[in-house]
């Protein structure tokens, strides 16, 4: 995987979709720039991604030992004021559902902070709130046909979602791995690589 990169499960009028979400920092002021075709509600997801994982780095511990490592981690903790955080997402069909990508979104900007690669083929859909914790959403059985479809392997839901994968088709959730999370620090191990980016990639 790349450096920043992650797939988020989007429904839109046209069932599910596998979206790519790029998260990069900048030099800049301190601000969180979105560009691509975000609407209101995803653009409030981004917004608490990353308020959530500014704090994070000294609320939790599983974070702060990925952050500390970080470049702009610092004696006064994670200082990300010079830098901007650019969270885009390639122009597509418009996510109807906004605040799905939350989870997608947090997990690309974690990635784009401690310079770490995301695991390949791992798709996320949650909504995401300013303390970490991740909700429930909708439209599943269309994003986990997308995902069968675009060759992703495991996909990470919010707990909440357990018993709405239970109504959809086996043969679709048989065909992924699916994980269950409470709050993002859980969805960490699942989707950052274990090992540093190496200058080839």
């Amino acid at each position: 995987g790349r450096v920043g990169e992650s797939l988020a499960l989007a429904w839109t009028g046209d069932g599910g979709e596998v979206l790519s979400v790029e998260a990069t920092l900048v030099r800049g002021r301190g601000e969180l720039v979105l560009t691509g075709q975000l609407g209101d509600v995803m653009q409030e997801s981004a917004s608490a991604a990353w308020g959530y994982l500014l704090a994070s780095a000294e609320r939790d511990e599983r974070l702060r030992e990925l952050l500390r490592a970080a470049p702009w981690y610092g004696r006064k903790g994670l200082d990300v004021t010079q830098h901007d955080v650019r969270v885009h997402v390639p122009e597509g069909a418009v996510p109807k559902d906004g605040p799905s990508a939350g989870l997608a979104i947090a997990a690309a900007m974690l990635s784009a902070l401690t310079g770490r690669p995301l695991r390949p083929r791992v798709a996320l859909t949650g909504e995401i709130t300013l303390s970490g914790r991740v909700l429930r959403v909708g439209g599943l059985k269309e994003k986990l046909l997308a995902a069968t479809r675009s060759g992703v392997r495991t996909v990470v839901l919010s707990e909440a979602n357990r018993a709405s994968v239970a109504e959809i088709p086996a043969e679709i959730v048989a065909r992924l791995d699916i994980h269950y999370v409470r709050e993002f620090a859980e969805a960490v191990p699942l989707v950052v690589s274990g090992r540093k980016a190496t200058a080839r990639e």
